[in-house]
């Protein structure tokens, strides 16, 4: 009797494994539908990063913008239909990456068919480009559901260039739960990638204060070419490194969401252990991503799995 109830609560307890696994998130989701996701998405990656470095950003950011913005369900990804999607939105300007999402997607359906989500794959291709450009690799869990809805105005979820480190900290720590150390690690995603000028007008157009003088004329001699004009965040702008955080130290950020992070009690001790201790900035950036990847998750039925990441089924 013993060894029947015993083998019975086992069962119980494999089953209820099974029904976490099929709704909710798991590091092996696709272990038996399609066991080879994390390699095809890795293998066009590199291929197009080899291609195109400055990519790496791109993949990066379409990950943040897709999560903040109805979670993290693939909705920027979506094309319009009728009236205007995310990806149309002014602050999706710069997001790039797009056609890589398409590659690995055309793969995917290829060998596992209806398998793998969209949001999966932007999740995958962030973290293999972000460990491409030299930064931390970390495991994902998987099992997100594709979203249906793509809106526009929805992209007012995401947080401006212009905001202050308090501003910075209601969106991030009060509203999304992440921690202050979290915030500043996140906002060191920007060690890749470049700003658009449109989005630095605030600080040229008042003479910003708290940017370094000579910094500030060469981003105005730069940005007079337009406003579509691009400015690297830091020196080195295609490889991940803490180089960010001593641009800060030197009063040298590009958007005022930068900077503020130096400039504020609140944060600038952190700002100055990520600049002298990489490997600290590199642990509490890969914790934030990990935390954004299960923002506003939609799961089990409350998704679908698109054929196609532009278009819903």
């Amino acid at each position: 009797m013993e060894a029947k109830r015993i083998a019975s609560l086992f069962l119980l307890l494999l089953i209820g494994v099974q029904m976490r696994g099929s709704n909710a998130l798991s590091m092996n989701y696709y272990g038996m539908s399609c066991p080879f996701v994390e390699m095809i998405v890795r293998t066009i990656v590199n291929q197009a990063l080899q291609k195109d470095p400055t990519l790496a950003a791109g993949l990066l950011r379409l990950h943040f913008h897709d999560c903040f913005v109805q979670g993290c369900d693939a909705s920027i990804l979506l094309d319009a239909t009728d009236g205007t999607s995310e990806k149309d939105s002014p602050a999706n300007g710069s997001v790039r990456g797009y056609e890589v999402i398409d590659q690995i997607k055309q793969w995917l359906e290829a060998r596992c068919p209806g398998t793998v989500s969209c949001a999966d794959v932007v999740a995958l291709a962030a973290r293999d480009a972000v460990f491409w450009a030299g930064g931390p690799y970390y495991g994902i869990m998987t099992g997100r559901r594709d979203g249906t809805r793509s809106r526009i105005e929805d992209t007012r979820a995401l947080p401006p260039p212009t905001l202050n480190t308090t501003d910075l900290m209601k969106v991030f720590v009060d509203q999304r739960g992440f921690t202050v150390a979290q915030l500043v690690a996140l906002s060191g995603g920007h060690t890749i990638g470049s700003a658009r000028c449109q989005s630095l007008k605030n600080r040229l157009d008042n003479s910003d204060p708290t940017a370094e003088p000579n910094f500030l004329q060469a981003l105005s001699r730069t940005c007079s070419a337009g406003d579509s004009t691009t400015v690297p965040f830091d020196r080195t702008s295609t490889t991940f490194d803490n180089q960010y955080f001593r641009a800060l130290q030197n009063s040298q950020g590009v958007l005022t969401s930068d900077q503020t992070l130096y400039n504020s009690p609140q944060t600038r001790m952190i700002v100055d252990a990520y600049a002298m201790n990489q490997a600290m900035f590199f642990y509490n950036f890969q914790q934030g991503m990990l935390k954004m990847g299960q923002l506003d998750l939609k799961e089990g039925n409350q998704g679908e799995i698109r054929l196609n990441c532009r278009k819903v089924n």
